[in-house]
């Protein structure tokens, strides 16, 4: 059994992906995911615009053809009318998982106001696990990790802690973080015990 984990990251807007600007979305979670994985993993990137049946596509091909354990979108998920990540990632779902978005949205209101317009959503296709995030690096990584109060201690958990083990259940492989950066939840149970050096 191959023990990488595949990632998938989707970055969703008209104007970066026709050149006018350059993404800043993928780059993000690029380094984000070098700090933050202690285990092997790879990534599949897309960049793409806000066409509802070009997104349905991408998610379908990572999940089904390229064999994703997750799948990371960015941008699209406000109330303007092109912003259509989270009808495409419901559209291709097998099952919503409501608790990821609801937490997103509730990290990103610790920070602005406007979080409560953030129509971000999860979803599992098959064996992958598909998280619409925000399009901005800084919000990326508050999603990710939580929001902090000065001290540095956690006001509201980061979705990721909860990402190892939603892979473990839908059959994808073990994944261990960097516990600096993010530290994983499982039931004690799951948790498997490290090599000994």
């Amino acid at each position: 059994m191959n023990d990488e984990l595949l990632i998938g990251l989707v970055s969703i807007s008209d104007r970066a992906s026709s050149g006018v600007y350059d993404d800043k979305g993928i780059p993000a979670l690029k380094e984000w995911f070098g700090a933050a994985l202690a285990s092997p993993w790879r990534m599949e990137t897309r960049l793409i615009p806000d066409e509802q049946p070009v997104i349905e596509q991408t998610l379908i091909e990572l999940c089904d053809t390229v064999g994703c354990h997750l799948v990371l979108t960015t941008g699209g998920t406000g109330p303007a009318p092109r912003d259509l990540t989270p009808e495409a990632t419901l559209a291709v779902a097998h099952k919503v998982m409501p608790g990821f978005g609801e937490q997103m949205r509730q990290i990103s209101l610790a920070f602005v106001p406007t979080a409560i317009l953030s129509r971000q959503v999860g979803a599992i296709r098959g064996r992958s696990l598909i998280l619409n995030l925000p399009g901005q690096p800084k919000a990326i990584k508050e999603t990710l990790e939580g929001a902090k109060d000065a001290a540095g201690n956690s006001l509201v958990p980061g979705i990721f802690a909860a990402v190892p083990y939603c892979i473990d259940l839908i059959g994808g492989p073990y994944i261990e973080t960097n516990e600096a950066v993010i530290k994983a939840f499982r039931p004690k149970s799951a948790i498997r015990p490290k090599p000994q050096e």
